[in-house]
């Protein structure tokens, strides 16, 4: 329920005659039904307010007050808020030590949110009613008090939704059927909860990312997960069937010489309502074919994948309004008789092909990351991956085609090249070879199975080399660029068909609008911009040393999800820590293959990584020094176990010194 002083400011003073207008106000206020008034200005500022005073201890939220507004444009002034366009479009409310209930009735006013974290903290009781968020994308409460049950419908409707996080907390009972009709649900962590019963089949191919262990789940494993690693259902011990090696047993049928006449008349019934249903489920799979073939026939362009409502695609645009502008957008770009309209190709040995044609072209959308869209485009010079931004509207056209002209000139094995680019004040498009074996990312946080396993060694060393050179070049033609990179991330490596990385995304920061820049961009979750409000080249090494240990850890770093830089998060501090209890050989990945003969290696590896993620810039090495020592080591070479046991005691000695401190430690073409 809003406090007065808020009331005051939501609803204009009714007239002091009408009792009865007075009455129906306070009674729709007391029923929750907040969204009546949400058309005034500082309606956000009421409704953040409003939750703050209904948290236990909300001090972590202190610089929430009226004194300002929570955005300006999309800069955040407010702690945890995240902010477009002047509009508050997430809340990251972790590790902040909040605790109490979550009134989600007081957040129905906030229409345009679409991610809600509140992860490592103390809330608890009920499943928050999270249907009333309708819009929202991702849901992260892991490691919280939640408990009791979750009703069958709690996510019903959402058809948004994408990621739902709830592991490490109380929750009870059987594992909501909604979560199963969720088209666009790409990852769904329930692990270390008391959930019972059998796990759902979930029959959407957009699943990625999948966690049930821990819990006190039964029966078989629905075919749909069969194909998933065993390691998401451990610790449940009433679990059968592939992939475990657990068989399922089934009971003894009835003997049928104790069935009565009416038994009999029911099991005759029943079977003519099978053969029914299976002749229909024949004419509705011959309908769903001839569709399909259609379809194949009339592949969408990238222009009508503006108005794609297709529940197995990530959107682009959340309304109707958007997805229609948008459209409008591309179709005057298209039909413009203006000279610059045109595609400008920065490569002499590259196919030329029109804006119109690649446009026009079938496509399908690849992810929104957080600079745009990425569509796939299938033209005659082969597929390839486009672009949108409009975090570039502040960029001069000569600016920005003197920084294009600088970008296509670089060349090197480990850089995916940029093929052409689009100027338009309002946005540009950047056209590169699309790669079909996807991002690092994909292949190292994506749910492994037999025709996808887990990357082995020898692959991973090749992969941080390829990387690390990538960086040296560009460190070497881009001088004068504080950042050379400033974006690398596991998703902005993408793999070529013999898994040798190319760097994408690079050297974008001279172009990407400052206030974008700093909240999206991987270089401002370092700890210096966190301390300082700077960054350096010694940035670019922070991320590299992220980025190796992630190979190396199979962990994705949850720093990544976090508006700032935060050690307690970090996948750094973990490593860390796991070394310093001489834990050392749990820091890698137990599914990686390959690693027979090659611990000093990987011990070698990590040693570096570690040594990139030091929180004082001024005590990490050059980026030249990292990628001298990266190719001194030698692929596949036989260690021995004295190798092995010097290596360990000298990381540990490592630490022991106090080099190491709490260091800093998704798929699409940006995430």
């Amino acid at each position: 329920m809003l406090r007065g002083a808020h009331i005051a400011r939501l609803v204009r003073t009714p007239n002091p005659n009408s009792l009865t207008l007075l009455l129906l106000l306070f009674s729709l206020v007391s029923s929750s039904l907040i969204v009546v008034s949400f058309a005034d200005k500082d309606t956000d500022t009421d409704i953040l307010l409003t939750f703050k005073d209904s948290l236990a201890n909300p001090y972590a939220l202190s610089n929430w007050n009226e004194s300002i507004k929570p955005c300006t444009k999309n800069r955040a002034n407010w702690m945890g808020v995240v902010c477009i366009n002047d509009t508050i479009w997430g809340l990251q409310l972790e590790n902040m030590g909040l605790a109490g209930m979550v009134n989600m009735e007081i957040l129905v006013g906030l229409r345009k949110i679409r991610t809600l974290s509140l992860m490592n903290n103390n809330f608890e009781g009920n499943m928050p009613n999270i249907r009333q968020l309708s819009s929202l994308r991702n849901l992260y409460l892991s490691n919280n008090r939640f408990s009791g049950e979750i009703p069958d419908d709690a996510f019903q409707g959402m058809r948004s939704l994408r990621k739902v996080l709830l592991a490490n907390n109380g929750f009870t009972g059987k594992i909501p059927l909604s979560l199963t009709t969720l088209p666009r649900l790409m990852m769904l962590r329930l692990e270390v909860n008391q959930f019972v019963g059998q796990i759902p089949e979930f029959k959407e191919n957009s699943l990625k990312v999948v966690n049930f262990a821990s819990n006190q789940l039964e029966g078989p494993i629905p075919a749909s997960l069969i194909k998933q690693s065993p390691n998401i259902f451990s610790g449940n011990k009433n679990l059968c069937g592939p992939p475990l090696k657990v068989v399922c047993t089934t009971p003894p049928s009835p003997s049928p010489a104790g069935h009565t006449a009416e038994e009999k008349r029911i099991s005759a019934l029943t079977i003519a309502l099978i053969v029914v249903s299976i002749l229909l489920l024949l004419v509705a799979i011959a309908a769903i074919v001839l569709i399909l073939s259609r379809r194949k026939q009339n592949p969408k362009t990238i222009v009508e994948m503006e108005n794609l409502d297709d529940s197995n695609k990530l959107p682009t645009y959340d309304n109707e309004s958007e997805k229609k502008a948008a459209a409008t957008e591309v179709t005057a770009m298209m039909s413009s008789k203006r000279s610059d309209q045109k595609l400008i190709f920065l490569k002499d040995d590259i196919e030329v092909f029109d804006l119109q044609d690649m446009l026009r072209a079938s496509a399908e959308v690849l992810g929104s990351g957080n600079f745009g869209a990425s569509y796939k485009a299938d033209i005659s010079a082969g597929a390839v991956v486009v672009k949108r931004y409009k975090q570039m509207n502040n960029v001069g056209r000569e600016d920005f085609h003197e920084h294009m002209r600088r970008l296509g000139r670089l060349n090197h094995p480990n850089l995916l090249p940029l093929m052409a680019y689009y100027y338009r004040k309002e946005e540009k498009l950047l056209v590169a070879k699309f790669m079909e074996n996807g991002s690092l990312a994909s292949h190292l946080h994506a749910n492994h199975t037999v025709e996808q396993p887990s990357l082995d060694w020898p692959t991973r060393l090749k992969i941080i080399k390829g990387v690390s050179r990538g960086l040296n070049y560009l460190y070497t033609e881009l001088p004068s660029l504080v950042v050379p990179h400033g974006h690398l991330k596991s998703s902005n490596v993408l793999l070529d068909e013999h898994f040798e990385p190319l760097l994408c995304d690079y050297a974008l920061r001279p172009v990407i609008n400052q206030e974008r820049a700093h909240m999206l961009m991987t270089a401002y979750k370092s700890p210096e911009y966190v301390t300082s409000g700077r960054i350096s080249k010694k940035t670019d090494v922070w991320s590299l040393g992220i980025l190796i240990l992630e190979v190396i850890t199979g962990k994705f770093p949850e720093n990544y999800l976090t508006p700032n830089y935060d050690s307690s998060t970090s996948l750094a501090t973990w490593v860390n820590e796991m070394v310093k209890e001489k834990k050392s050989g749990e820091v890698f990945e137990k599914e990686m293959a390959g690693t027979k003969n090659s611990k000093g290696e990987m011990f070698e590896v990590l040693k570096i990584g570690l040594s990139c993620c030091e929180e004082d810039p001024e005590t990490r090495p050059e980026m030249k020094e990292v990628v001298q020592k990266i190719e001194e080591l030698r692929e596949g070479n036989e260690d021995n176990i004295e190798d092995f046991s010097s290596t360990l005691g000298e990381i540990n000695a490592y630490v022991t010194r106090g080099n190491i401190d709490q260091d800093e430690s998704f798929y699409s073409y940006d995430r």
